[in-house]
């Protein structure tokens, strides 16, 4: 069975639904999931999972979220080439050009581990509506046929 990793951040509960919507969606597609709290999750987890999922908020100005910087850090300590990853978050369109930014900023850290990126990165603005469910949906149908695509080469 595929085993995916959902491993989220969240200060308003906006990252934790955007998660639980994600795990709905791998559900419903019969994968396997496991749902971590950022600060509860070491990095070396990651290499036991095929699609690994972060959901971090960006705080203030473009901040990465204070109970996550060990993660991005360790990020930089291993190597996924077997992993498909996605990187989804909430935020706050009024912040501008900080709008989302961890979103990316954990995208390229996972990028580096030499992961494969499964999918666009998705930033939803605030508590994720019936939109931001069907980008949901989207985002997870693709991470799946991505890893799908990598499985049968």
């Amino acid at each position: 069975m595929t085993n995916a990793l959902v491993v989220y951040a969240t200060l308003t509960g906006n990252n934790e639904a955007v998660a639980d919507l994600i795990i709905s969606n791998f559900q419903q597609n019969n994968i396997n999931v496991t749902k971590k709290e950022i600060s509860l999750c070491d990095v070396q987890i990651l290499r036991e999972f095929d699609l690994v999922v972060l959901v971090p908020y960006t705080y203030d100005q473009g901040a990465l979220p204070e109970e996550g910087l060990d993660f991005y850090d360790d990020l930089a300590l291993i190597k996924l080439p077997e992993t498909v990853y996605g990187v989804a978050g909430s935020g706050d369109v009024f912040y501008g050009d900080d709008y989302c930014v961890a979103v990316d900023a954990f995208s390229s850290a996972l990028g580096a581990t030499e992961a494969i990126q499964g999918t666009n990165n998705l930033k939803l603005n605030l508590y994720p509506d019936t939109a931001a469910q069907g980008q949901i949906k989207t985002f997870v149908e693709q991470l799946l046929l991505t890893f799908q695509n990598k499985v049968s080469k």
